[in-house]
């Protein structure tokens, strides 16, 4: 997912201690919206390096989940070295509330490139919002990683 001007830049220059991920909840229904737990979906790709995301779609469920959870270094590691910032600044504020898939390009085992087109629900202190984007991702070294994306307004 691409920053919102109204959250800290990535690159900010106050240095402050990266994010620990919160609860990974792995019996909870996962993050994502698809009917599985956590531990079964998107937790199961944060929680190792060895379980990639095998389309696009799935690299953006599983990046919406990592934002949800504060998994900066899930992040980074599914971002593409080209693209990448030394570091997400996530925001404690912002509460994700829910992820609607709304249109996927290619982005399967058979192709090198993808996008998907997403709302990502959100409260961030008190004010609800939503996150419009067209995420770009590609294959590097045999798995999908996400490499830019533009707001959909």
């Amino acid at each position: 997912m691409a920053r919102r001007p109204t959250r800290p830049t990535r690159n900010s220059s106050a240095a402050r201690p990266t994010a620990a991920p919160r609860a990974s909840r792995d019996a909870s229904p996962c993050l994502c919206g698809l009917p599985a737990s956590y531990g079964e979906c998107c937790g199961r790709f944060h929680a190792t390096t060895t379980a990639a995301a095998p389309t696009a779609e799935r690299l953006m469920r599983s990046r919406y989940s990592a934002f949800a959870v504060g998994n900066e270094p899930y992040l980074l590691s599914s971002w593409h070295p080209a693209t990448r910032p030394t570091r997400v600044d996530l925001d404690p504020a912002m509460r994700w509330a829910g992820l609607e898939i709304l249109a996927t390009t290619e982005g399967s085992a058979f192709h090198t490139t993808g996008t998907v087109t997403f709302r990502a629900r959100y409260t961030r202190r008190g004010e609800e919002g939503a996150l419009h984007e067209r995420s770009r991702f590609e294959r590097h070294e045999g798995a999908w990683v996400y490499v830019d994306g533009t707001f959909v307004e």
